[in-house]
C-alpha cells in the first residue's frame, strides 16, 4: 500500500509526467497514429522540463538576491516559501498529504464532469502543496487522520482548485486572446484580484507592451538584453549595499562580488528564457492533445497550467510587476518591525513569479496603471496574510517559514477558524463550500467560446 502510494504521489507531484500522461491519453482516444501519440506525448513532457528547468534557474538566481537582502538589512522574521514549509510539514504529515491529494483530484475531475466549471488543475506541485495546507490545518483543528478527514481535505482541496481557476478565466481570455487554457496556480485569488483592480482603477488602453522606447534605445525591445541591464543594476545596488565580505565568503565561493552580482543577473535571465521556450512547446502539444480529453471525458475542459504559461504574453508588466511587488513588500515589513508584530520578510520567488502575474492581469484590464496598482494590493496580501495563517498551522507557526501564495492564505485562515467550531463545524463547511461552487455554477453563463475583446 505505501508503495503504491509513494509511486501516485511521485506521479502527481511530477508535473512534466502527469500532463504528459494526460497528452497521451488525449491523443490515444483521439486515435491519432502511433508516431504522433509519441510524439506529442514526449514534446509535452520535455517541454515541461524546460519550463520546470527555467523556473529553477530563476530561483537559483533570486536565492542570493534574498540572502543578501536579508543581510544588508539586518532583519529576522518568516519568510513566506511554499517548498519550504511544506518539505518540514511532509515530515510529519506526508500520509494524509497524499491521501488528500488523491481525493482531491478525483473531486476535481468530477466537479469539471458534472458543472460548468470544466477546470483540469494540471499542476502537481501546488496540488501537493494545497494537499499539504488542508491536512496541517484540519489535523491541528484537532481532527484524527481517518477516512473521513481524508474526504473532507479532498473535498475542499477539489473544490478551490477546481474554482480558482474560474475566477481567474475572463482575465486569461484578455491576457491570450483565446480561451484554450486556464491559469493552475495558487495565486489565483490575488490574480483575480489584480485583474479587477486593473479594470476599476487602471486604462487599458495604455498596455506596458507599448512603453515607447527612442530609436537608439530600441534595444532594450529584446527581453533577455533589458531583464539582465534591469536585474544586473538591482542586483549591483544590493551588493554595493551588502558589501563583498559576505557575498564572497557566504555566496560566491570568493568569487569577486560585483562579477558574481552581474552573473546572477545574467543567469536570471537565461532562466527566463528556458521558460519560454518551454511554455511555447507546452501550448503546441498540450492544447490539440487536450481536445481528445475534452471530447470523451469532460467535455470542453480546459488544462489549467502553472503560472508562468502567462510570461511570454506581456514581458514589461512582468517586470513591472515583480518590483512593485517587492517594494510594497519590503515597505510592509517596516511598517510590521515598527507595529512589533511577527515580521514577515519578503520571500523572492513568491514576489517574483506572484508579482509578474498580478501585473500581467492588472495590465490586461488596466494597462500600465493596472499593472502597478495590482501587483501592490496582492504584495500587500501576501505580505500581511501570513500573519493571520500562522495562528493555524499548529506547530508549524512556530517554524521560520510559512505559506506564500493567497490560495494558500485565504484557505488556509478560512479553514483553520472554522476548525474552531469543531468536527462538526468544519464538516458542515466544507460541505457548503461544495455545494455553493456546485449552485453557482448553474447560473453562470457558458461563454466557453467567448474570446477576449
Amino acid at each position: 500500500m505505501q508503495a503504491i502510494l509513494n509511486f501516485f504521489v511521485s506521479i502527481a507531484s511530477t508535473p512534466a509526467l502527469l500532463v504528459g500522461l494526460i497528452a497521451l491519453l488525449g491523443l490515444w482516444i483521439q486515435k491519432k497514429p502511433a508516431t504522433k501519440i509519441v510524439e506529442g506525448t514526449i514534446k509535452t513532457f520535455v517541454g515541461f522540463l524546460v519550463l520546470v528547468g527555467g523556473a529553477g534557474i530563476l530561483v537559483n538566481a533570486l536565492n542570493p538576491f534574498a540572502a543578501m537582502f536579508k543581510f544588508a538589512l539586518h532583519v529576522q522574521g518568516v519568510v513566506p516559501s511554499n517548498e519550504a514549509v511544506v518539505a518540514i510539514a511532509l515530515q510529519q504529515y506526508g500520509t494524509p498529504t497524499a491521501l488528500i491529494m488523491l481525493a482531491g483530484m478525483i473531486v476535481n475531475v468530477l466537479l469539471a464532469r458534472f458543472t460548468k466549471f470544466k477546470y483540469i488543475f494540471l499542476t502537481g506541485q501546488a496540488m501537493l502543496y494545497m494537499s499539504c495546507l488542508t491536512a496541517v490545518v484540519l489535523i491541528s483543528t484537532g481532527m484524527k487522520v481517518n477516512p473521513w478527514t481524508i474526504i473532507l481535505g479532498g473535498i475542499f482541496e477539489g473544490t478551490l482548485l477546481t474554482v480558482t481557476p474560474a475566477i481567474c478565466q475572463p482575465f486569461m481570455r484578455k491576457i491570450t486572446k483565446s480561451d484554450q487554457v486556464a491559469m493552475g496556480h495558487t495565486g489565483n485569488i490575488g490574480y483575480a484580484t489584480a485583474g479587477l483592480i486593473g479594470k476599476w482603477f487602471g486604462d487599458a488602453s495604455k498596455s506596458t507592451e507599448n512603453i515607447k522606447f527612442p530609436k537608439n534605445l530600441g534595444f532594450l525591445r529584446d527581453s533577455t538584453v533589458s531583464i539582465t541591464l534591469v536585474m544586473g543594476v538591482v542586483y549591483l545596488i544590493l551588493a554595493l549595499v551588502t558589501g563583498p565580505q559576505f557575498i564572497e565568503s557566504k555566496l560566491s565561493a570568493g568569487t569577486n562580488y560585483l562579477v558574481y552580482s552581474l552573473t546572477q543577473a545574467g543567469t536570471f535571465a537565461a532562466g527566463f528564457y528556458v521558460v519560454l521556450a518551454g511554455v511555447r512547446m507546452i501550448l503546441g502539444e498540450i492544447i490539440p492533445a487536450f481536445q481528445g480529453i475534452a471530447t470523451k471525458i469532460v467535455p470542453n475542459a480546459k488544462p489549467a497550467l502553472d503560472v508562468p504559461i502567462i510570461f511570454p504574453y506581456a514581458q514589461n508588466a512582468i517586470l513591472i510587476g515583480f518590483f512593485v511587488s517587492f517594494i510594497v513588500g519590503t515597505l510592509s515589513m517596516f511598517v510590521m518591525i515598527a507595529l512589533k508584530t511577527v515580521v514577515i520578510i519578503p520571500g523572492v520567488v513568491g514576489h517574483f513569479f506572484c508579482g509578474a502575474a498580478s501585473g500581467i492581469y492588472g495590465n490586461a484590464t488596466g494597462g500600465r496603471r493596472g499593472a502597478v496598482i495590482g501587483s501592490a494590493v496582492n504584495s500587500l496580501l501576501i505580505s500581511w496574510l501570513p500573519l493571520f495563517i500562522l495562528p493555524v498551522l499548529g506547530s508549524l507557526r512556530l517554524a521560520a517559514s510559512t505559506f506564500a501564495d493567497t490560495d494558500y492564505l485565504f484557505g488556509g485562515i478560512i479553514l483553520g477558524n472554522i476548525g474552531h467550531l469543531g468536527q462538526l463545524g468544519i464538516t458542515i463547511g466544507i460541505l457548503s463550500f461544495l455545494v455553493i461552487v456546485i449552485i453557482w455554477s448553474f447560473f453562470i453563463k457558458d461563454d466557453s467560446k467567448k474570446a477576449a475583446e
